[in-house]
């Protein structure tokens, strides 16, 4: 979470519910010029501000002499390249490392860890590919559709990258199905039954793929497999989709409340 010294801020310490008193304790701390350490929830002397979980947080606010290290943190992720902010309370220094880490303590330094923006491409029918797109869009992930035989190649695909084919017939899913099971894609999942999927896997095979990546495969994709509508299709997928992320970011910042 950033503050400026008249109070406006972006990001979130606890998904909404403690936000305004840290951004009036950061004004504070901006006008001494001093870092400051805020204890919130439980054993906090607020007892009107109360976590939903139940607990407590103590935040460390940093006053920043330089906010080149969070623009090149944010540099670093426009180009999809995950970094780690590093702040030393005893020295009140924050740095950067580029590169993926744990968030959590390190020693002396506490470690947030931040990756690229979730993408999800889509490719298949039209009506389900605008279904997918809009509800993705609407939960905040960044999108591509692909066009009608168009296929990405594997460095387009990266990490934190999802992939979703939405085809009627595994013949045209093949090419991007290859190219999102080479890639490092956190999720690649396929429409059609079990018995679809079934002749998906022996067509795979067929083309020398490894029983062990066909086991990448989310299909009957979404967290229910017997979507009626494009619609519904849509919401079943994204939340799947969101459902892995969730794991994802779990592994890489395993202290996380929420």
């Amino acid at each position: 979470m950033v503050v400026r010294d008249d109070g406006l801020y972006c990001g979130f310490v606890s998904g909404g519910c403690t936000e305004a008193a840290v951004a009036a304790d950061a004004m504070i701390a901006l006008r001494k010029g001093m870092d400051r350490h805020l204890l919130l929830g439980e054993g906090s002397p607020f007892f009107d501000i109360v976590l939903p979980c139940g607990g407590g947080i103590t935040l460390a606010i940093h006053v920043l002499a330089d906010a080149a290290v969070l623009r090149q943190a944010l540099a670093a992720l426009e180009r999809r390249t995950p970094v780690c902010l590093r702040y030393h309370p005893g020295k009140r220094v924050l740095s950067l490392r580029k590169g993926e880490g744990a968030s959590g303590w390190d020693g002396e330094w506490f470690v947030r860890a931040y990756r690229a923006k979730p993408r999800i491409v889509v490719a298949g029918t039209p009506l389900e590919v605008g279904a997918v797109t809009r509800v993705a869009v609407a939960a905040g992930y960044e999108t591509v559709a692909l066009e009608r035989g168009q296929v990405p190649s594997p460095g387009e695909i990266d990490a934190d990258t999802a992939v979703a084919l939405l085809f009627h017939d595994v013949d045209r899913e093949l090419p991007v199905l290859t190219t999102a099971l080479a890639s490092d894609a956190f999720y690649v999942g396929a429409l059609g039954s079990r018995r679809t999927h079934a002749k998906r896997c022996e067509a795979l095979l067929a083309c020398g793929q490894a029983e062990s990546v066909l086991a990448r495969i989310k299909a009957p994709i979404g967290i229910f497999d017997k979507a009626r509508d494009a619609r519904a299709l849509a919401i079943s997928v994204v939340a799947d989709i969101a459902h892995a992320r969730t794991r994802l970011e779990t592994t890489f910042n395993p202290n996380s409340h929420r």
